[in-house]
């Protein structure tokens, strides 16, 4: 009988001692915060899609996507709003911060003056993201803002973030955060596709052509499904060149025999 029970507690302490050597992986959560064009949307206004929709379908389950964007904010907006501050309490060691404002943040037009963020102050609210993230031991990774659809009459596609894609550059250089070019890349993207075609990427739309847009719909800012997912490919691929962790967390194509 000692005996039976000395072996039932041997058993006990060897599992103890597996579980504690081997415990079960630990989720990773990816914060997304940034403005329409990465936000999720309501099935009510498809093929209307941020980039972050379908990013979120790229991973394997280790991965927890909370995508916070929204629509109409700049970096200052997301901050005054309230929209910071939980997610900066929340953020366990390992998690990312994906962050990618500017649309708002440079729109100086009158109407939009609520959301206008100058320059200077662009680049200490990205500082605030990423000190926040790593005070919490977050990884913060910097995103410049998606491109527009705006060609010359060249067929050249125009740069259309100058100031705050460099503000975006100048931030991750001086606090060696790891960045993302989606600027460039969305703007290669689209001179592939060329100034017809590219069309195709965005909320281009004739009337009676889809049934939640019966007027039809002229965006070349905002993505349809198949634009946020060649979006979403775009941070993907950057995201492996990095070498960021998050890379080995990418669900790989079987391989074919």
């Amino acid at each position: 009988m000692l005996s039976f029970t000395r072996n039932k507690i041997s058993l006990l302490l060897f599992f103890l001692l597996v579980s504690f050597i081997n415990p079960p992986g630990k989720k990773i959560k990816i914060w997304m915060i940034g403005d329409s064009t990465m936000c999720l949307y309501e099935t009510n206004r498809l093929p209307l899609k941020g980039w972050g929709m379908p990013f979120a379908d790229f991973f394997d389950s280790s991965i927890v996507i909370d995508n916070r964007a929204r629509g109409g904010r700049s970096t200052r907006t997301f901050i005054s709003e309230n929209r910071w501050q939980p997610i900066a309490d929340s953020i366990q060691e390992g998690d990312y911060v994906l962050i990618q404002f500017g649309h708002n943040d440079e729109a100086k037009e009158p109407q939009y003056a609520d959301r206008y963020t100058p320059v200077p102050d662009y680049k200490k609210n990205l500082v605030k993201f990423i000190t926040e993230t790593r005070n919490k031991k977050g990884i913060p990774v910097l995103i410049t803002p998606v491109t527009r659809r705006r060609f010359d009459k060249e067929g050249k596609i125009m740069e259309t973030h100058v100031e705050y894609t460099q503000a975006v550059y100048d931030i991750a250089k001086e606090y060696e955060a790891p960045m993302i070019d989606l600027d460039k890349k969305s703007r290669e993207l689209l001179q592939q596709f060329g100034k017809d075609n590219s069309k195709y990427l965005f909320m281009e739309l004739d009337s009676l052509e889809h049934p939640n847009y019966p007027l039809g719909n002229h965006d070349n800012t905002h993505f349809n499904d198949f634009g946020a997912r060649k979006i979403a490919e775009l941070v993907l691929k950057e995201i492996r060149d990095l070498k960021l962790e998050l890379a080995d967390r990418i669900v790989k194509s079987p391989v074919k025999k």
